[in-house]
């Protein structure tokens, strides 16, 4: 599965990438060769520990360069007046007779404690392309979904940082 992310999320992730290349990496050896000169590898803590955020760097970087050569690059081609990308949105969900806002952003800016979710959500992928007044279906399973009713779309602009390991 291509995740779909923006030229600016790539851009994010290079620069991070490079941070944790010439930054972090050479300062994470440092650390384990310190802890290394301590004496008995088998009972001394803070080797394991310099040897853990250090494999834990890596695996970021891993991780960071796959999203990159495996995305889909994309854009918002929405209107103003349309669920889309780096939109806020207010949704009036019936069967809880409750208002909540949503931001649909991309994969790696999901935040659910700050209500950003992924526009290839079951709630990204329902709404796109709608307008506000419209009453849309969320399926949540083929037994299951609900309906929304989409109160106000606003244009999101927040500089939003990667999400961390």
């Amino acid at each position: 599965m291509k995740h779909k992310l923006t030229q600016q999320d790539v851009d994010k992730m290079k620069a991070e990438i490079e941070h944790r290349k010439v930054e972090v990496r050479p300062e994470l050896l440092e650390h384990v060769k310190e802890a290394r000169a301590h004496g008995d590898l088998s009972e001394n803590f803070e080797y394991h520990a310099a040897k853990k955020e250090k494999n834990r760097n890596e695996s970021r970087i891993r991780y960071l360069e796959r999203m990159i050569r495996t995305c889909e690059i994309v854009e918002d081609h929405s209107a103003t007046d349309q669920v889309g990308l780096n939109k806020t949105v207010t949704l009036y969900f019936e069967e809880d007779d409750e208002t909540d806002k949503f931001s649909f952003v991309t994969t790696v800016l999901v935040d659910t404690m700050q209500n950003r979710v992924s526009i290839e959500s079951p709630l990204g992928k329902a709404l796109l392309g709608h307008k506000k007044g419209e009453r849309v279906y969320i399926p949540v399973n083929p037994q299951y979904g609900y309906y929304v009713e989409i109160k106000e779309i606003e244009l999101f602009n927040e500089d939003i940082p990667l999400n961390q390991y």
